[in-house]
């Protein structure tokens, strides 16, 4: 990223039908031709919200009731850097059409496959797909069938994407554990990553791995294809930047805040964490101490959202404190 990149403000809006509106690049024009979020430049001295609520009015007629951070990225092109400040368009009103002969669409995210978008807003489709709490679920400690009944439960609360993270002799002590949480997971359609090898998660057939950080620095390249997702843990710089440069689809950064699952660690504070999150080419999601009530302030320093583990399973109501996140 250089000093005088370009700043640009962009929307991620839904329609009630649960599909997004794009915009067509006009032809001639830098990255012309390819589909793109609705948005435009910030002018000297605007902040994001200001530019984003003026560009939609000026080009779409929408108007924004609200709308809060998304994700925000940095992306060098040969000719010029870009960084790509990102909202989520929670409510709108008005008729949205085209006011500058702008060709727009509004399409399903299983069809973005098919569209041309420009490389900096790869990273934008992932972060569409991705929930904002990630599930992180230790192994069971007593009866298995009391373990999958708990975990039915935050699904049916809202879950949508689920790590399962035990020690690899659970595994072989529980030949079926895998398989039948992602008989859950398929019924109430949870992606389910796997804490462990990317051939142990092939092997059982997951929706993708989670590496932790020492299985992350041991690999050069991506692990596994684009029809798996791959997760990774991280804790500094260098662990991020290297997440980034193999290519892993999001990022667990921690600890955020004290957690009594590591309480030896020392807490990076959202501070450090918003610094961290500025040199990421994907989502990143906060986990440390995490409760429902820290979702706003993830997203306010550039968080996809919360990462939570001790947070669900040591309350009295696990599906209680999911619904909570999940409502907001």
């Amino acid at each position: 990223m250089t000093l005088n990149s370009m700043q640009v403000a962009a929307g991620v809006i839904f329609n009630k039908a649960g599909k997004v509106l794009l915009a067509k690049r006009p032809h001639g024009v830098h990255q012309g031709g390819l589909w793109e979020f609705p948005g435009g430049k910030l002018e000297p001295g605007e902040d994001v919200k200001t530019a984003l609520t003026r560009e939609l009015q000026e080009e779409l007629g929408l108007v924004v009731d609200k709308a809060r951070p998304f994700i925000k990225l940095h992306y060098d092109y040969p000719d010029r850097s870009v960084v790509l400040n990102v909202w989520l368009v929670n409510k709108w009103h008005g008729h949205i059409h085209s006011k500058e002969d702008q060709c727009i669409q509004w399409v399903k995210i299983e069809n973005f496959s098919e569209l041309n978008f420009p490389a900096a807003d790869v990273p934008i489709i992932k972060a569409i797909q991705l929930p904002s709490l990630y599930l992180i679920s230790p192994g069971p400690t007593g009866s298995l069938n009391n373990y999958l009944l708990c975990i039915e439960e935050c699904m049916q609360a809202g879950t949508r994407l689920l790590q399962l993270r035990c020690k690899e002799e659970i595994f072989k002590q529980h030949p079926h554990l895998v398989r039948q949480v992602l008989e859950v997971c398929n019924t109430y359609k949870v992606k389910l990553l796997l804490n462990s090898t990317p051939a142990t998660a092939v092997l059982y057939k997951t929706h993708g791995v989670h590496l932790s950080s020492p299985r992350l620095l041991q690999l050069n390249h991506r692990p596994l294809d684009t029809t798996y997702w791959v997760a990774a843990s991280c804790h500094n710089q260098n662990e991020l930047a290297h997440a980034c440069r193999i290519g892993v689809d999001f990022i667990v950064l921690s600890p955020v805040e004290a957690t009594p699952s590591h309480p030896d660690a020392k807490p990076l504070g959202w501070k450090n964490f918003l610094q961290l999150t500025e040199y990421s080419t994907v989502p990143v999601y906060a986990l440390g101490g995490m409760q429902p009530l820290h979702l706003q302030k993830a997203w306010d320093n550039g968080a996809q959202g919360v990462a939570m583990l001790s947070g669900v399973w040591s309350a009295n109501n696990p599906a209680d404190v999911i619904r909570k996140c999940v409502e907001r």
